[in-house]
């Protein structure tokens, strides 16, 4: 463990060399996949600044030296919090969820009462920030396939930053998110906070039950979470990595789709270079190829 210690007056935190700052990038990269290049030199700075006050310490270098001789992780576990980049909101992107309510749903329920599949729905949030995302997807999930029609949802999320992790797992938010939320479901999922929580909404228990939260980082080998999926969402984030990180995250996502999943990805990020195994069904929803 890292122990902190407070900063003299004279403490400041210089800017890294050239040097500092590709050593720092390499560390990030080859334990996150995670691709920082010049341009965000002015971010790490800003976003390490005060962790390094509290430590004592004055050079991104003696940082890197700091992590990499911390055998317990912890303080890896920290830099990742930090310099992760958590901006979501609930239904993010609605042409997905526009599509799975048209389109996709309904062919789920005529499937299964033609008894041509199970009604077990399983979805995995891939990078999941401070919960808006899969908490989107579970309201969407619950209005379409409800438990006293037979319906069982192994609803999955993970995110590489436990910081977010905490916030998604609490389920709890400023009341000014709930203008994202269509009415129907902000009425009948979340609930108004009252009293000290005033100014503040919060998911139902039935929506915070159904999810199962865990910590993965996308650019280890193997993730952490049982069997195939009818959905993967992995939005918004394969852009932080390199061309060959992103090629191995997509990869090892492909594989955890069933034989009829779909693979979400963000606005920004085709998949024209993985078309052996992906076809588009949308410019940003892709099916195993045929």
């Amino acid at each position: 463990m890292v122990p902190s210690r407070t900063a003299d007056a004279s403490w400041r935190f210089r800017d890294p060399s050239e040097t500092e700052f590709q050593r720092f990038t390499a560390l990030v990269y080859s334990v996150a996949g995670i691709s920082l290049n010049e341009s965000k030199r002015a971010l790490v700075t800003r976003r390490l600044n005060s962790r390094l006050r509290d430590l004592g310490i004055e050079t991104l270098g003696d940082y890197v030296e700091m992590v990499e001789a911390d055998d317990t992780g912890e303080e890896l576990v920290v830099l990742l919090n930090l310099i992760a980049t958590n901006e979501t909101h609930f239904f993010r992107e609605q042409a997905h969820f526009d599509f799975l309510e048209s389109r996709v749903f309904p062919t789920w329920r005529a499937e299964a009462a033609a008894g041509r599949r199970s009604k077990l729905v399983r979805a995995w949030s891939a990078a999941c920030s401070t919960g808006q995302e899969p908490y989107s997807i579970a309201m969407l999930l619950l209005k379409h396939f409800p438990t006293n029609e037979g319906w069982e949802i192994d609803l999955h999320a993970s995110d590489i930053s436990t910081q977010a992790l905490d916030i998604a797992r609490r389920g709890d938010w400023p009341v000014e998110k709930a203008k994202e939320i269509p009415e129907e479901l902000l009425q009948r999922y979340m609930m108004r906070g009252v009293a000290s929580n005033i100014g503040r909404m919060r998911a139902s228990r039935e929506l915070r039950d159904l999810i199962k939260f865990s910590r993965i980082n996308l650019n280890e080998e193997t993730y952490p979470v049982a069997g195939t999926f009818d959905l993967v969402f992995c939005r918004n984030v394969l852009i932080y990595f390199s061309a060959e990180g992103r090629a191995a995250v997509i990869e090892r996502l492909t594989n955890r789709l069933n034989p009829t999943g779909l693979l979400f990805v963000g606005h920004a990020e085709s998949l024209h270079a993985h078309r052996s195994r992906l076809r588009a069904v949308l410019p940003t929803v892709y099916a195993l190829a045929a």
